[in-house]
């Protein structure tokens, strides 16, 4: 079967006062359908840079990036804003929900850019809202909620247009550790269910608890473990 990820020795260079910075140096990754994985590093490491590329977001300076038989480094930015919509599901850090719109809304918006609300849709955002716990504040809007609530709000609708996988960058920074957990008790439910997980973190405790930690160094991965 395809990958859900695969990431062909890929580099990424910027130029930066004059000079070329050499953010990714040949990185090559594959991320079966349904492996839930831990990108980490120290600062300047190149996961920012992984992070842009894996979200559709930048192009790397060479090798390939496929999401699934989609060759991301061929397509136009057309193409790339319908894989944004369409095969990625982006959890952030800092939840990025619309001020001005309930619940329910949020999680729907995915499928607005896609030009789309059937009455199937808005059935399915109303499931993933009750699978996350928020059946009960469909109505409410984001400063209503907890940090968690609003976190939860963002899974769902991470979940809205069934992505290839979810690309989580930091997704508990912003918590508390009781929340944290909580949070990422919900991720790993949905890995078990079979969705395939991307989270870039420099938290120990997110990494422990995946399946895989990829790590980054000078722009190079410089580990790949599976924990015990």
């Amino acid at each position: 079967m395809t990958a859900a990820v695969l990431i062909d020795n890929v580099t990424k260079q910027y130029a930066m006062d004059g000079e070329t910075v050499h953010a990714l140096r040949g990185v090559s990754l594959e991320v079966p359908y349904g492996d839930y994985v831990a990108i980490m590093g120290p600062s300047g490491s190149g996961k920012s840079t992984l992070l842009n590329l894996l979200g559709c977001l930048d192009r790397p300076t060479s090798g390939r990036i496929l999401l699934g038989e989609e060759d991301v480094t061929r397509a136009n930015d057309d193409q790339l804003s319908e894989m944004r919509a369409s095969r990625i599901g982006f959890i952030f850090q800092s939840f990025n929900l619309i001020p001005q719109l309930t619940v329910l809304e949020n999680i729907e918006v995915p499928l607005h850019y896609q030009g789309r609300l059937s009455a199937r849709d808005r059935r399915r955002s109303r499931e993933l809202a009750e699978m996350v716990g928020l059946g009960d504040r469909l109505k409410h809007r984001p400063s209503q909620l907890s940090g968690g609530q609003q976190q939860r709000v963002a899974i769902a609708r991470s979940l809205v247009n069934d992505p290839t996988f979810i690309l989580a960058d930091e997704p508990t920074g912003n918590l508390d550790s009781v929340t944290a957990e909580d949070i990422l008790q919900v991720l790993g439910q949905l890995n078990q269910s079979g969705k395939t997980i991307i989270v870039v973190t420099h938290e120990p405790d997110v990494g422990k608890r995946t399946k895989r930690i990829v790590r980054l160094r000078d722009g190079m991965v410089c580990a790949d473990e599976r924990p015990v």
